[in-house]
């Protein structure tokens, strides 16, 4: 129908966030990753564009977070650590492995590498693993498309699926909650951050 049409346009950036075109970003972020990282961010696009367009959000922000949100991942874990000590990052964070620094460093990246210095897209970027107890429409919507990206077919990213198609709210903390359990399912240790975010994601549930 007329409305898909409508909702699978490209996305056209506007100049306002940032100097690069969409095939542009898309080529530099090619090069800083694997061919399976790479394709993991495109899907990861997608959904964020669809859920941008589901929950009247700014599309073209969704698109240029979901694109830079894994920017750090392949960094060398020296380099990270450099980052976070000289950005003045919180240095628990170099207690916790790079799955977590990747976030917050690549929230620096974008600003530093790719001259992105919108505090949405950024908030997004460096939200995107722990969440945070306050999170703006994008950054959610960047948290939940990582977690539902076509590519993830475990049990729990089809449940977030679900969910994120009638609440978008519901779905960011189901998955905060499913990332506690399996930390505490593993016996691994659990990021202050990340129960922090748990506790206010509760607290809306219950009030």
């Amino acid at each position: 129908g007329y409305t898909k049409m409508i909702n699978s346009e490209p996305v056209v950036y506007s100049g306002m966030y940032t100097s690069y075109t969409r095939e542009q970003l898309i080529d530099l972020v090619k090069k800083k990753m694997s061919k399976k990282r790479f394709e993991h961010v495109l899907r990861v696009e997608k959904t964020a564009i669809q859920l941008a367009r589901e929950y009247a959000a700014d599309v073209e922000k969704a698109s240029i977070a979901a694109l830079l949100h894994d920017v750090a991942k392949e960094q060398s874990e020296a380099e990270m650590r450099d980052i976070v000590i000289s950005e003045n990052l919180n240095l628990d964070l170099l207690q916790f492995g790079s799955q977590i620094w990747h976030a917050p460093v690549g929230s620096i990246l974008a600003e530093r590498e790719y001259g992105i210095s919108d505090d949405e897209i950024l908030e997004a970027i460096k939200y995107h693993t722990i969440a945070a107890p306050e999170m703006s429409l994008i950054a959610q919507i960047i948290f939940v498309a990582d977690y539902i990206e076509p590519g993830r077919t475990h049990e729990a990213a089809k449940e977030a699926r679900k969910l994120a198609s009638y609440s978008l709210r519901d779905a960011v903390r189901f998955e905060i909650t499913q990332t506690i359990k399996y930390l505490v399912e593993k016996e691994e240790r659990i990021y202050p951050s990340a129960i922090d975010a748990y506790n206010a994601w509760i607290e809306r549930k219950m009030s």
